[in-house]
């Protein structure tokens, strides 16, 4: 029987607009610490191994040298050039040992590339012949050409990939965990799921009603949903689930359609996630962690009571991770311990939307700044306002000062309305099902 590689593959890191080409960038990908950056004339995106092969200080809190454009440690100043190789160790006694033996101070590179306004990298940085020759796990439904409009959202999670996967081939939670939202539970109904293909590369279903729905999970990471609505519309759902380390992953999603444009044009990304997006993910959080844990050192065909057909593609997820995994992901290959996290975690943890998104997300931790420098402006004029009323001339006061005090106040209840009300959505909002 074939095992899967999961270090043979392309995973997409984040959405490209989301990526700050003047900032060094992290992310850890099976367990796997890297550094995203860029030569400030080059267009394309690095990843490195955020470890200096000098004495191994992590790359990521170094800097773009000034002169060079190379990747500098902060450790000894060491630098490297976008293939990797070293090109400057300020301590060489005789600068030839760089050209003698630069094989053996390079920086470990990863193959990648930018494709479907996403960064993607190949986790297995021996095989770069390999890499080019794989097609990367797109979306057709990622095509302008096609009449598709989409928007992007990146997460980290506080659960583990297969958790994640389980979580999104599961389309039946949908009108419970996701009411008022995404769905309604008093619209609930048999989901007749069929599993139509399953093979080591592929797993596709099929759904009838409502709507003609096609799911796909293409291994190890693209999940996607095709929804066929009256009339030729469509809706895709392309989410990617990343294996960060055991009881970690991270989603990047892509969310398409072919119809409402303008709509897709008039809202913001940033409020599209903080009213919509991030509200989804904060339904699964709690829920998904403490199953988890209940999940520990127990077999899932014991634990799980799985009678229906809205089961079927769960089971086969599962019974694929059986057969070409062994039921777990390599964390030995990467010296990680396979063990989830222990202990209990606090809703303000789980459901942290500013560490989790809004830090990753550009529209997101833009609009906070402007927020930020608004409600700071507004409070300002409030106090500069009132204490130039205070000192004005009587016969002022009564005439400009009302007004003045007026559009102080107004001033105050924006700020007030921007600090309480929407400055807390970048950063942590508890959600609790029973009240929805």
């Amino acid at each position: 029987m074939s095992s899967f590689n999961f270090f043979q593959h392309w995973y997409p890191l984040l959405p490209v607009e989301d990526i700050d080409p003047q900032k060094l960038t992290t992310a850890t990908l099976l367990g796997i610490p890297l550094v995203i950056w860029k030569q400030p004339s080059s267009k394309t995106y690095q990843v490195f191994l955020d470890r200096c092969p000098h004495r191994l200080a992590p790359l990521s809190e170094g800097r773009i040298d000034d002169k060079s454009n190379n990747l500098m440690c902060s450790y000894h100043g060491w630098q490297f050039e976008a293939n990797g190789d070293c090109t400057r160790i300020p301590q060489a006694d005789n600068p030839e040992i760089i050209a003698q033996k630069n094989q053996n101070f390079c920086a470990t590179v990863y193959p990648s590339c930018q494709k479907n306004d996403l960064l993607w990298v190949w986790m297995d940085e021996s095989s770069a012949e390999i890499a080019a020759k794989t097609s990367l796990p797109l979306s057709s439904k990622i095509d302008s050409d096609k009449g598709f409009v989409w928007s992007s959202m990146v997460r980290d999670l506080e659960y583990d990939w297969q958790t994640l996967v389980e979580n999104v081939a599961d389309p039946s939670h949908v009108p419970f965990a996701h009411h008022g939202i995404q769905g309604n539970r008093e619209r609930a109904h048999p989901i007749p799921l069929n599993v139509v293909q399953s093979t080591i590369e592929l797993i596709k279903a099929e759904v009838d009603k409502p709507f003609k729905t096609t799911i796909t999970f293409e291994p190890p990471c693209h999940l996607e949903y095709e929804i066929v609505l009256p009339g030729g519309k469509q809706l895709g759902l392309i989410t990617y689930c990343i294996p960060v380390a055991p009881g970690k992953s991270r989603i990047v999603a892509q969310f398409s359609r072919n119809f409402a444009y303008q709509l897709h044009h008039l809202i913001p990304r940033w409020w599209d996630h903080l009213q919509n997006r991030n509200l989804i993910l904060d339904g699964d959080m709690v829920l998904l962690h403490q199953q988890e844990s209940f999940l520990q050192n127990i077999n899932w065909k014991t634990a799980y009571k799985m009678p229906t057909k809205a089961d079927r593609l769960v089971i086969e997820f599962h019974s694929w991770l059986d057969r070409y995994c062994e039921g777990k992901l390599p964390w030995e290959q990467v010296g990680v311990v396979a063990s989830l996290p222990t202990g209990t975690t606090s809703r303000e943890v789980l459901l942290d939307r500013y560490h989790q998104h809004t830090q990753h997300c550009s529209s997101c931790r833009n609009t906070l700044k402007i927020v930020k420098l608004w409600q700071w402006i507004l409070l300002t004029y409030f106090i500069v306002i009132v204490s130039i009323v205070a000192v004005l001339p009587d016969s002022l006061r009564i005439d400009l000062g009302v007004w003045l005090t007026i559009s102080a106040l107004l001033g105050l209840g924006i700020s007030a309305l921007l600090r309480f009300w929407l400055m807390p959505k970048f950063y942590f909002i508890d959600y609790v099902h029973s009240q929805r």
